[in-house]
């Protein structure tokens, strides 16, 4: 995100407007029906990285070293902190400390910046100035942050948001290169990764990736061959560390509570998106490389409490999807607009930290007073911190979002989120593969008005009311009993292996000499199943649906019979008949954000023609639909597609002859991911998918 260059203030409305409600004022909350919440604590979903809690700083912000700031960070574990800024790291020389054509704050220098990461015990993501700098330029930073003065910064970008550098048409990145395509950033980032690693190998860096749904993902330009993702993954994998992706639901200027709940409903679109990245960088570049969300925040009711809401589900949907650090944008913004959003007085401020501003008489709280998004990033590091394990939980309503956490002592984390302003629901807890012990669990919880979290330790684990619009952690200890052996490494899966088509076999390293025997579980929704065990390290899979996506972990099985902590998972999709008598190539073409053009073309493998046919297959995600298409007549209904052959006046059908193909298209629409689908039938027969 670029920040204005100036700090404009837009005209206020009435103050008699501005009062939120006076929650002594306000009726009492209806009580909801009782929602059922399930954890499997077999379903692994991967760990918590060191740096998962980020924020990003900025070099225009004159409060970005206040000491207070430090000490906020370090209260809720901001383990990440990003400099110099959004799209200013595409104009910011670090030796000169200037940006030109923007602000630069007095204060704000890199060595301040790091006295601020080191006080708040955290580590700086600093993004090399791609745009207006040079490959020279990011090596010697990276000299003197890790060689001369000895910092240690480990994690690098190569520039910002470089897909609005104006060669898709909007220009809010600054970029200097003659040529301005995703083919020349990928070239050119090569030449920054060597250039720095050559100074410090340690480091890692990270490439800049669009996220499916938001322009220009999609987009073809004139005269390239692929979108920016797809030319991008293939150049730079090899070589990159982790990608980058940015992320703002909803829209600029928002006043109405529909919006809001928008926004509230949002976080499980992020993880479909996410999932399309990840498939995609598996897909082209051969491996599965990190992704780090290094800017997210709520362009609706960004100082409600709304904003806390979201930001605490964002934070933990992202890490339980392949995310190793999300980090906020940003600490310190500036007041654009006050409205009333949902009962509560928002200034459109985006960063989470006040500035103190003022407008017509309206104030902001003081400098540096939390806001409610600093609140719902804050009560998370009471469930989740470094090395806990993220597992698989659900609910039974949209309106309770809820996350879960084996904690590296044992104990088990449920963090609950009811996005309902007005209603309380009681919720019933059910636990696969975890016992808890007879004592009260400990929660913490942010509510409506409150200006901090609040602690207790009542009840039980199976039984809770959650308040309305509030975030609930509550952490369950575990019954004693003998460890278990250690969970197994990380598992791959690698398809026809050993020659059995159609079959995956997954492996795994060792869990140690406890390890008795193996199994391996899928995840379907909130629960697990088993599909094999073995004493081996490796199993293969036979009988698996045809182009079917599988998310496994594999859990140890000690001599005593207890069962392991799960592994990390590894999602795979199952091969399609190698031998089948058609094929399917599917291929996106070109896309804008909020549509896309994709091609399907048929080819006839057996020894007869085919008159009449029908082509069928399911999207993926719910957000995807057919508006339109030619070659054939479509025809739709919720995620399922048909397409049979169109009908032309004086003509036959359109037949594909044995040996021979045919190509037909549709116009796509999505809300936020369109991930290709996997599974084609012709005449109800699965085709090998190309």
């Amino acid at each position: 995100m670029r920040r204005a260059l100036a700090l404009p203030l837009a005209a206020v409305l009435a103050a008699s407007l501005l009062a939120a409600a006076d929650p002594a004022q306000s009726p009492a909350p209806s009580q909801g029906g009782a929602v059922e919440i399930s954890v499997d604590a077999h379903a692994g979903l991967g760990t918590v990285h060191e740096a998962a809690y980020g924020a990003n700083a900025a070099v225009w912000d004159p409060h970005m070293n206040d000491p207070e700031v430090a000490r906020l960070y370090k209260r809720a574990h901001i383990a990440a902190v990003r400099y110099p800024g959004g799209s200013y790291g595409d104009l910011y020389h670090w030796e000169t400390h200037t940006a030109p054509g923007g602000t630069v704050a007095p204060g704000s220098e890199f060595d301040a910046f790091m006295g601020t990461v080191r006080k708040a015990g955290a580590q700086a993501v600093v993004i090399a100035n791609y745009g207006t700098g040079t490959p020279e330029e990011a090596a010697g930073w990276v000299r003197y942050a890790n060689v001369t003065k000895k910092y240690g910064v480990k994690y690098w970008e190569i520039g910002n948001e470089l897909y609005g550098n104006g060669y898709y048409g909007a220009t809010w990145e600054a970029d200097d290169h003659p040529d301005k395509s995703p083919a020349a950033y990928a070239r050119t980032t090569l030449e920054f990764v060597r250039a720095m690693k050559a100074v410090d190998p340690t480091i890692k860096i990270g490439a800049v990736l669009t996220i499916p749904g938001s322009w220009p993902d999609g987009v073809v330009a004139a005269g390239d061959a692929a979108n920016w993702n797809h030319t991008v993954i293939p150049v730079v994998a090899p070589e990159i560390d982790f990608f980058t992706v940015h992320w703002y639901p909803g829209t600029s200027i928002p006043d109405t509570s529909g919006d809001v709940a928008a926004l509230l409903a949002s976080p499980p679109g992020l993880a479909e998106m996410l999932a399309q990245v990840r498939a995609d960088v598996a897909a082209l570049g051969g491996r599965d490389v990190p992704l780090a969300l290094t800017e997210v925040a709520s362009n609706i009711g960004r100082n409600t409490h709304a904003a806390g809401l979201f930001a605490a589900d964002t934070y933990l949907t992202a890490l339980e999807n392949g995310v190793f650090t999300v980090d906020w944008f940003d600490t310190h913004n500036t007041l654009e607009r006050v409205s009333v959003i949902d009962g509560e007085t928002d200034f459109q401020d985006i960063g989470f930290l006040s500035l103190g501003q003022c407008a017509d008489g309206v104030c902001e709280p003081p400098l540096n007073t939390p806001f409610p998004a600093y609140h719902g990033i804050e009560i998370l590091q009471t469930a989740a911190g470094p090395g806990d394990s993220l597992v698989r939980a659900g609910s039974s309503r949209p309106e309770v979002a809820v996350h879960a956490v084996r904690q590296v002592g044992g104990d088990l984390a449920v963090v609950m989120i009811n996005k309902d302003p007005a209603t309380a629901y009681p919720v019933r807890l059910r636990y696969t593969g975890f016992t808890p012990s007879g004592r009260s669990p400990v929660t913490y919880t942010f509510t409506r008005g409150a200006t901090g979290i609040v602690r207790a330790e009542q009840g039980d684990p199976y039984i809770r009311t959650l308040p309305p619009y509030s975030i609930t952690t509550m952490t369950v200890r575990a019954a004693k009993g003998p460890k278990p052996a250690p969970a197994p490494g990380t598992p791959t899966a690698r398809g026809d292996a050993g020659g059995v088509p159609g079959a995956v076999t997954v492996s795994w390293p060792s869990a140690g000499l406890r390890a008795d025997s193996y199994e391996v579980y899928r995840q379907t929704g909130t629960d697990t199943v088993l599909l094999g065990t073995t004493r081996g390290t490796s199993l293969t899979l036979r009988g698996l649906e045809p182009g079917a996506s599988y998310t496994v972990n594999v859990l140890a099985r000690d001599r005593a019979g207890r069962l392991s902590r799960p592994s990390a998972p590894v999602t795979f999709t199952a091969p399609t008949p190698p031998d089948s008598t058609c094929a399917v190539r599917y291929r996106v073409r070109q896309g804008w954000g909020r549509g896309f053009t994709a091609e399907v073309t048929v080819t006839n493998r057996s020894t007869a023609d085919l008159t009449g046919w029908a082509l069928t297959f399911r999207f993926p995600v719910a957000g995807e639909r057919v508006s339109g298409g030619w070659g054939g007549t479509w025809t739709s209904e919720g995620q399922d597609v048909r397409v049979v052959p169109g009908e032309q006046a004086g003509q036959q059908a359109p037949t594909i002859p044995a040996g021979g193909s045919i190509t037909v298209g549709f116009v796509g629409a999505n809300e936020g991911a369109y991930p290709s689908p996997t599974v084609f039938r012709l005449d109800g027969t699965v085709c090998s998918t190309l």
